[in-house]
């Protein structure tokens, strides 16, 4: 298949929301893209056990459903001095206060993965988040590789020295956590017995973010920044057009919201 040449003009803009004039108690079948969207239940749904579904068709099933999914770019280093580097789609951030973000390691059939023994074992990690710019260099190290070898060696990322843990930072990132080991969860599959990931929580030590990344406000500036996503089987995503909602606050809304109601 075909495919036309990556856009590298900066198209990200901020915009109106979708449906800008909603209301409370507004329908979805009150606007032409909302029956648009409705048209399509007219086809079904599918119904699916997850308990009797094929394993590998719902692991593509979930990945191409829950999107997008931000990355989180895992610097780690073994007991041997061995480094590791490699990109997690099972990622987020858990809470601000203690910082604390989370990925998920998936073992595979015969063993455990280089960056879920090296956080066990060293306790300290990076977090880097990826940008358009060096997407194929990120995505590279997510390579089949056998145990012990580096992903630094062929992404053609530079290392930067972290300040409290030994694991390298991605210099290239233009934000990126130092991490200590927090708690490490096994997944063990309540039927089976198996574990099959490890879910990480990261504990946030110190955070390097580049000046020009940052607004006035002190916040990263999505445009600048070009952060991407993962969707399902290889594909990713970049960001399009942001547009901003506020969140509805009770003390001013509550009459408005009552005599919306009262119409119902």
């Amino acid at each position: 298949m075909s495919l036309p040449p990556f856009d590298r003009t900066d198209q990200t803009q901020f915009t109106e929301a979708p449906n800008s004039t909603w209301a409370y108690c507004q329908p979805l079948d009150s606007t032409p893209a909302g029956r648009a969207w409705l048209e399509g239940e007219e086809q079904g749904w599918q119904v699916i056990n997850t308990a009797e579904y094929d394993r590998m068709m719902l692991y593509k099933l979930m990945i191409s459903g829950i999107v997008p999914r931000p990355i989180g770019f895992v610097s780690t280093i073994s007991e041997g001095g061995v480094e590791n580097l490699a990109p997690f789609s099972w990622f987020n951030m858990v809470t601000s206060w203690p910082p604390l973000v989370s990925f998920c390691c998936s073992n595979g059939p015969a063993r455990i993965k280089d960056t879920t023994n090296n956080v066990k074992n060293s306790k300290g990690f990076t977090v880097n988040i990826i940008s358009e710019p060096f997407v194929e260099n990120a995505n590279v190290t997510s390579i089949d590789s056998p145990p012990g070898f580096d992903e630094w060696s062929i992404s053609g990322l530079t290392k930067a020295p972290s300040v409290h843990v030994k694991a390298s930072r991605v210099k290239e990132s233009a934000f990126s956590m130092e991490c200590e080991l927090f708690q490490a969860i096994d997944i063990i599959h309540p039927t089976t017995g198996e574990c099959t990931s490890t879910l990480i929580l990261a504990h946030v030590k110190y955070i390097h973010v580049r000046n020009d990344m940052l607004t006035e406000r002190g916040t990263v500036d999505p445009i600048k920044f070009k952060p991407v996503a993962r969707l399902g089987d290889i594909s990713y995503a970049r960001l399009g057009d942001i547009f901003r909602i506020p969140r509805p606050v009770w003390a001013t809304e509550e009459s408005n919201i009552q005599t919306a109601t009262q119409r119902l």
